[in-house]
């Protein structure tokens, strides 16, 4: 396992270090005295080919010589010296590497070269390497400071990675300064190996980390990052400060999508969707850490203010709102009890303004009243030293209400000041409720806390089902890219759009190619008036800006002379452009929406659907929200509401509301369309016209990755998450010969799953989940078996139609360990249906799909009563061991498995080839 060659890294019991030193100042040097001198109690090897000692120590000229098979090695030597540094840690069995050593790939490509042999040397022997180029590991548990800043770090629970080794230590000190601890500090410097994604697979497994922190420049391994964070954020919160958020990235883009989509608004989409949250500030990094593992998440963003001051309470309220938060709406009741507990002259809304003469019980009073009022999310509770009130006095009845109450809300507090309310800070933060310097920093703290919940129902929510045919024809979408792609073009024409667009069942306006005036009467005459007219050429991106567009055609005379108009203002707009004609389409007379809903190959995330507010102005507005495919329908739902004309779809003045649901179909067949098509480099529909009833998408324009088109790849590998693997789907009959479909579960199939679990006996799940538990079950709990990460886990569900109800009759679930080469199996059939052979067919069908994987060993825990799954699992050719916690568990070599099988094959071979001694003989 890859998390277990890490714990070499992190827990080791010896390591060698690679150039230490004992002249003062250099890197060598500092870690012998770190490893020596900090409480670290492993081994530790000087490894100096020129000194026979290091501080003492016995010190020897290579790692091959060290006397025992050391966990870790840490290099510091010159770079060009690295790579024979690392072969030779592979020959003497050493896995873990931390290579401290700088002048590599940043130093362009003789540095390069030397990443690229170290990564085959890697290969070679099954290595993991932290580095280059880093600052080295800090797991205060253990005392190891496996790096060259002199200092001890408190121990604590959060795991901070660093991308940068410089912003690492300051931000260490910050922290140390703050009285904040670390279950493990971590510099990755360039990730030629371990990377985010794998520590957050290591950390999230770790029992003494409770949050991850990490600063990140750039992401190497997209889908791994995205996997592992969809896997940990529901349970551990992961909290991101990324670099470059203004970096230029679309300036020669070729479509409205690809200059609104830049570098960071698709690292906001991609954090979104793993659950991440994401912070501005380092100084937020720890707030929302400590908030996090100490508060609940409120349930909206409505947040009550309370101060006995006026400026700060309005300067909360700014906060809010610039964030994206809501002042909360206080009830009728509320204000009721306000004005029989605060003064007459208090603010009477929201901020609460319990004026600057409060007092320990006028703060209890008000704080308990928001308490109870149900459009309440959040309380901030705001204090600046004036009158005579105690700070200690106040924070002490605060926190005996929350507790008399229960902490059932989020509390966050800003006593403004340091010494006069330093008393108070203390008993809040032993209390656990997060004290603030500045009303704006709690405010952040709040909507970061409210965006880590919204990102975790993104991930859960249950999508509403909807009609969509995920398996179109795909024959005639490639011969159309095929085509153009011999014809050297990388544009395709808006005819050839919409025909891909039509296969998809997404609703075009039918258009048609005019090369000559004549032509374009014929093809108006059989649409019938009126029409539109739009100029056909591949230089002419948007046709609008060159005059090549002509609406509201009534007559075979106009439209020559739109022909002839459009046609000449576009030779002026661009002499150079070849034109091919027109395309003439029936005019669509409709009070609705102008949307736009585009796609771009973004080079680290793959394809990114945009959607947004559409139209001539829409780079003009720039109101788009992004995702990343495969979409559903509430990841459609919530890319359409993270956009302001989200408000105008649900009706504004004398137009209706638009028609979502249709709306969200169409968005969710555009991202299977980029699911199927990598091909695709960008394609966009501008405008997507949506009304209260139908839409239509009245422009559209393609460009295809003609290097793409031509080369093999392998399925779905320009994605970072998976899509529904529609490859499982199969039929098979039970014992009573009744037809049933296997197939993938999906996040839309939980109230098939709850149905399931209801039919089953108490030991059915006592079985199948170690305890008894009542259904239903808590949404964030069954959500966790129907909506997966197919990277991770398969779960194959038996389904059969019953007098037009669909029923899921049990089923089987893989998990794949991060190493990617081992899973687990659980399985269960629901009461009604067992003794159909249905476990039997379950648990053979998920050994395929584990081969299928290329998992080398598969195994399934169970309880040392439940008899059937232990002689099921024996059938199927399991072994089995008794492990001393009272379980059973059955393993299966799949690699050996494999292996054997080939061994028989070959020695048939060689029977049919080599003639016996007898043949011979006769032959003589």
């Amino acid at each position: 396992m890859v998390t277990l060659t890490l714990d070499k890294i992190f827990n080791p019991g010896s390591i060698a270090i690679v150039g230490a030193s004992d002249e003062e100042g250099t890197v060598g040097y500092i870690l012998m005295k770190n490893l020596t001198e900090l409480g670290y109690k492993g081994s530790v090897y000087p490894v100096n080919i020129h000194k026979s000692e290091v501080l003492g120590i016995k010190a020897y000229p290579s790692v091959e010589q060290i006397p025992e098979v050391v966990d870790l090695a840490i290099i510091a030597t010159p770079a060009k010296t690295v790579p024979d540094v690392v072969e030779q840690c592979g020959k003497a069995g050493i896995t873990g590497i931390i290579i401290i050593s700088a002048g590599f790939k940043e130093i362009g490509p003789p540095g390069k070269a030397l990443e690229d042999r170290i990564i085959e040397i890697k290969k070679k022997y099954a290595l993991q390497i932290i580095g280059p180029n880093c600052l080295g590991i800090i797991h205060p548990d253990i005392k190891l400071n496996a790096t060259f800043i002199p200092k001890t770090i408190k121990s604590g629970s959060i795991a901070f990675i660093s991308q940068s080794g410089a912003l690492g230590s300051a931000i260490l000190d910050i922290a140390t300064h703050e009285n904040i601890g670390f279950s493990n500090f971590v510099s990755v410097g360039s990730m030629i190996d371990v990377d985010f994604g794998d520590l957050i697979d290591y950390f999230g497994t770790d029992p003494k980390t409770m949050s991850i922190l990490m600063y990140i420049e750039g992401v190497t391994s997209a889908r791994k990052f995205i996997s592992a964070a969809r896997h940990f954020a529901r349970t551990k919160p992961i909290i991101v400060i990324k670099a470059g958020r203004f970096i230029e990235s679309a300036k020669a883009a070729a479509s409205h999508t690809g200059a609104l989509t830049g570098e960071d608004m698709v690292y906001d989409a991609a954090f979104k969707r793993a659950g991440v949250v994401r912070v501005e500030e380092i100084g937020d990094l720890f707030n929302c850490a400590e908030a996090l593992g100490r508060q609940p998440l409120p349930r909206g963003p409505n947040l009550a203010i309370i101060t006995n001051a006026g400026g700060p309470g309005v300067m909360a309220a700014d906060a809010t709102i610039a964030r994206g938060g809501k002042l909360a709406r206080l009830s009728p009741i509320t204000i009721e009890t306000l004005n029989a507990i605060l003064p007459p002259y208090w603010s009477r809304s929201n901020p609460i303004d319990i004026l600057g003469d409060a007092k320990a019980d006028r703060y209890r009073a008000a704080v308990e009243a928001c308490f109870r009022d149900e459009n309440v999310d959040g309380i901030l509770i705001i204090y600046t030293p004036q009158g005579g009130s105690i700070p200690a006095d106040i924070a002490k009845n605060i926190v005996d209400m929350c507790r008399a109450e229960g902490f059932c809300k989020t509390y966050l507090t800003s006593f403004m000041g340091y010494e006069d309310v330093e008393e108070a800070n203390r008993i809040f933060t032993q209390n656990g409720i997060p004290t603030y310097y500045t009303p704006e920093q709690a405010v952040a703290t709040f909507m970061y806390m409210y965006q880590y919940k919204r990102n975790l129902e993104l991930l859960y929510e249950t999508p509403a089902e909807l009609p969509v045919d995920s398996v179109p024809p795909k024959r005639p979408i490639i011969m159309t890219i095929r085509d153009a792609a011999r014809e050297n073009r990388e544009i395709l024409t808006e005819a050839e759009t919409k025909q891909i667009l039509d296969h998809y069942n997404i609703p075009v306006v039918k258009t048609m190619i005019a090369r000559t005036a004549d032509e374009a009467v014929i093809h108006a005459s059989q649409i019938g008036y009126p029409v539109v007219l739009k100029i056909l050429s591949p230089q002419v991106i948007h046709k609008t800006d060159a005059g090549g567009v002509a609406l509201g055609i009534n007559s075979d005379t106009g439209v020559r002379e739109a022909f002839d108009t459009i046609v000449r203002r576009v030779r002026e707009y661009n002499p150079e452009a070849q034109i091919q004609g027109v395309t003439v389409q029936r005019m669509v007379r409709s009070k609705g929406y102008e949307l736009i809903l585009g796609a771009r190959t973004d080079p680290l995330f793959g394809p990114v659907v945009m959607f947004g507010r559409g139209g001539i102005d829409v780079e003009l507005y720039r109101d788009v929200s992004i995702g990343l495919p495969p979409l559903n329908q509430t990841l459609a739902r919530r890319m359409t509401e993270d956009t302001k004309v989200y408000q105008l779809l649900k009706g504004y003045r004398d137009l209706p509301p638009a028609n979502i649901i249709l709306l969200e179909e169409i968005m969710v067949r555009f991202s299977q369309m980029l699911v199927d098509f990598p091909q695709l480099k960008e394609i966009e529909i501008n405008p997507l016209l949506v009304d209260q009833k139908e839409a239509f998408a009245l422009d559209a324009r393609a460009v295809i990755d003609k290097e793409r088109m031509f080369a093999k790849f392998e399925p779905y590998a320009h994605l970072v998450i998976s899509p529904y693997p529609e490859k499982y789907k199969t039929f098979w009959k039970l014992r009573n010969g009744r037809t049933v479909l296997l197939r993938p579960i999906k996040p839309e199939d939980e109230p098939l799953w709850l149905e399931m679990l209801r039919n089953a006996s108490e030991e059915t799940i006592r079985y199948r989940f170690f305890e008894t538990m009542k259904v239903p079950l808590a949404h964030e709990f069954s959500a966790r078996y129907t909506n997966i990460d197919y990277d991770r886990e398969i779960a194959i569900v038996a389904e059969l139609e019953e007098d037009g109800h669909r029923k899921m009759l049990g089923a089987v679930r893989l998990f794949v360990e991060p190493d990617g080469k081992n899973g687990e199996i659980v399985f269960a059939v629901a009461d009604p249906w067992q003794g159909q052979g249905l476990g039997l067919k379950l648990v053979d069908y998920i050994i395929e799909i584990s081969k299928d994987k290329n998992l080398e060993t598969i195994h399934a825990v169970m309880m040392q009563d439940n008899y059937r799954a232990i002689g099921l699992m024996k059938e199927m050719g399991f072994n089995l061991e008794f492990p001393s916690d009272g379980t059973v568990k059955a393993v299966l070599n799949l690699k050996e498995e494999e292996t054997a099988a080939q061994d028989i094959i070959q020695k048939g071979e060689e029977g049919l080839q080599a003639p016996s001694g007898e043949e011979e003989a006769a032959k003589e």
